[in-house]
């Protein structure tokens, strides 16, 4: 089976695949290819969060919000999550995934004795197997859904969520934390 067409990733999930929350996101994603995206994506983020240097990297824009290195942490792990379901939902999972709670993530995590360094390093890693996985999907699987957090949600509208919700933090880094 061919990977997906350029075509196919340009289709703009439907409300229907996915949880309303999630349209925050997706909404933030410019019409077109989405993995073409994700890979410009990664130079932007990177760039972005290189500009606040390691000592920068530990600021919080207000007391209880989570500092740069956090929420760098915290899209590497969003990622993650997001493409489990993606695969899950294109190999046929049966079975429904649980919801996850980013703030315990990140509280759990220690991002913040980590370097900004390592925490770029493990975010293009991931963002490298994310590309992979999209890229050799057959066209039929895009389609497919899985239950996550108690809604369906299909492949299509992960690799748009994925994308739109680090449009989200990268707006966020840029202007709260500037």
């Amino acid at each position: 089976m061919s990977a997906l067409s350029p075509a196919a990733l340009a289709v703009r999930p439907a409300a229907g695949e996915f949880a309303p929350y999630y349209a925050r996101y997706i909404d933030q994603v410019p019409d077109g290819d989405v993995l073409e995206l994700l890979e410009r994506q990664l130079e932007e983020t990177v760039a972005v969060a290189d500009g606040f240097g390691e000592a920068g990297a530990a600021h919080r824009y207000a007391p209880g919000k989570w500092s740069v290195k956090q929420v760098l942490g915290h899209l590497t792990d969003a990622e993650r999550i997001f493409t489990y379901r993606a695969v899950a939902a294109a190999r046929g999972e049966t079975g429904a995934l649980p919801a996850f709670d980013e703030n315990a993530y990140v509280e759990r995590a220690d991002f913040d004795a980590r370097t900004l360094n390592s925490l770029l390093g493990e975010l293009t890693a991931v963002r490298r197997a994310t590309l992979a996985f999209f890229r050799g999907l057959p066209p039929e699987t895009f389609d497919r859904t899985v239950v996550a957090n108690n809604v369906p949600v299909s492949v299509r509208a992960l690799a748009w969520i994925v994308a739109g919700h680090e449009r989200h933090h990268v707006k966020v880094l840029r202007e709260r934390y500037g």
